[in-house]
């Protein structure tokens, strides 16, 4: 088919990408020309695994064009997906969802009769409905729009586009369903299952399974708060609660807490919409699980105070700035939140990443360390471990020993061997394990 994907943010250039390689057409269309121009070049404004090779190569199959406004091309397209970004409000926890109406209105005088509007953008439930209404009135007649969450996970973005867990597909006519079961035949062929529901179901999968899952990171964490009073260790505990299928492992890892782009996002805008909706009993539990999440943070920086006995004027070194790995996203980053609540009280904060020192650097550059990760190490009295990079399992505590001023180590992550480190002579921190050091 021929489409258009409307936003070029890390949802939208994944999705174009994504449906490129699956031999779809795609135009890309984004505002901000300089973003344009880059991708035009090959250039990712982001890193994500894999996702550059096939960026080259769905420019070079001729399949994936960009522009920074529609044109006579756009008319021909068959669906057009709504990818912008709908960001938390500056004075509000709820969605700000202009950027969607904007989009919608830049795209009515191109739109076809045929043709189909795709949210996939996170909004609140009911916008979808008074999008369409919106959008219906501009147009002079009835327009097609679906609502098709996304459910990409930084790291593994292009690999769940291509192979999700499932597609959802809100809609209110079958003409929608029937253009869009056909666009992704080439997934659901593989034995993807596809499920069909109204416009507010569908709206509702994305931000109640964001939801859930921050409650399932919340739940370990407070389970550790208990484990560290109680002397018992929550990764162990973790581990055997994780084993019963009603539960499972994922998301089970106690730690400094969950962050990026949606979880922290969607939760608030899943409070302010039970508010509005007059149920706001029904998410007063998520209150609790985003203040279990701040209270991870400021356990580390307790504990970085009582090994240091005070950290004012204390060189830190925080492994991590990104909110996961594989990603350079550091949006609602644990890692940062923790470095300036240490900048606050007087450290002297120096942060690595191995993918995210440039975003670091234009938003940070006072906490920017060297590259070379043994080199931002140098005198450091205190490091602690924030963001789960593979390179931070392996690094070799014997080596990175003889770079700090004094060997003492918070694993907020717990990733790392700790008797290897406490063999190397690490005084060894880790969030609900009771660690004896020697």
């Amino acid at each position: 088919m021929n489409i258009t994907v409307i936003g070029l943010g890390y949802l939208g250039t994944t999705h174009a990408v994504a449906m490129a390689q699956l031999g779809h057409d795609v135009i890309g269309i984004e505002p901000n020309a300089a973003r344009v121009a880059d991708l035009e070049a090959g250039r990712l404004p982001f890193y994500e695994p894999g996702l550059q090779d096939a960026l080259t190569a769905a420019i070079g199959s001729a399949r994936l064009s960009f522009a920074t406004a529609h044109g006579e091309s756009s008319k021909t397209a068959a669906v057009h997906f709504l990818c912008v970004g709908t960001p938390q409000s500056s004075d509000s926890n709820k969605a700000d969802t202009s950027y969607l109406y904007s989009a919608v209105e830049a795209l009515i005088p191109v739109l076809s009769t045929d043709a189909v509007i795709a949210g996939k953008s996170t909004v609140p439930v009911g916008t979808a409905a008074e999008l369409a209404e919106h959008a219906s009135k501009l147009a002079g007649h009835p327009v097609h729009l679906a609502w098709n969450p996304e459910f990409l996970r930084e790291g593994t973005a292009l690999q769940d586009s291509l192979a999700p867990d499932r597609i959802v597909l809100g809609v209110t006519d079958e003409h929608s369903e029937n253009v869009l079961r056909e666009f992704y035949a080439p997934i659901t062929a593989t034995g993807t299952p596809l499920l069909t529901t109204d416009l507010p179901t569908a709206e509702l999968v994305k931000v109640a399974a964001n939801s859930f899952l921050a409650t399932k990171i919340s739940f370990i964490n407070a389970v550790a708060e208990v484990a560290e009073a109680a002397g018992a260790d929550a990764v162990r505990l973790a581990e055997a609660i994780g084993l019963d299928e009603r539960i499972g492992s994922k998301f089970l890892r106690n730690g400094v807490g969950y962050g990026g782009g949606c979880l922290p996002k969607d939760v608030r805008a899943f409070i302010a919409r039970a508010e509005d909706l007059g149920v706001s009993s029904a998410a007063d539990f998520l209150h609790d699980v985003e203040a279990i999440n701040a209270r991870r943070r400021e356990r580390v920086v307790t504990l970085a105070q009582q090994t240091l006995g005070g950290v004012s004027g204390k060189r830190i070194l925080i492994l991590g700035a990104a909110f996961k790995p594989d990603t350079d996203d550091l949006r609602e980053s644990a890692a940062l939140d923790i470095a300036k609540q240490l900048d606050d009280l007087g450290a002297k904060v120096v942060v690595h990443d191995p993918m995210a020192l440039p975003a670091l650097v234009r938003q940070h550059p006072q906490w920017a360390g060297d590259q070379d990760v043994f080199a931002a190490a140098s005198g450091a009295e205190l490091v602690i471990l924030a963001t789960e990079w593979r390179q931070y399992r392996e690094l070799d505590p014997f080596e990175l020993g003889t770079k700090v001023g004094a060997k003492n180590l918070i694993d907020g992550r717990n990733l790392l061997d700790i008797a290897r480190w406490q063999s190397a002579g690490w005084h060894v921190d880790a969030l609900g394990r009771n660690i004896k050091n020697g």
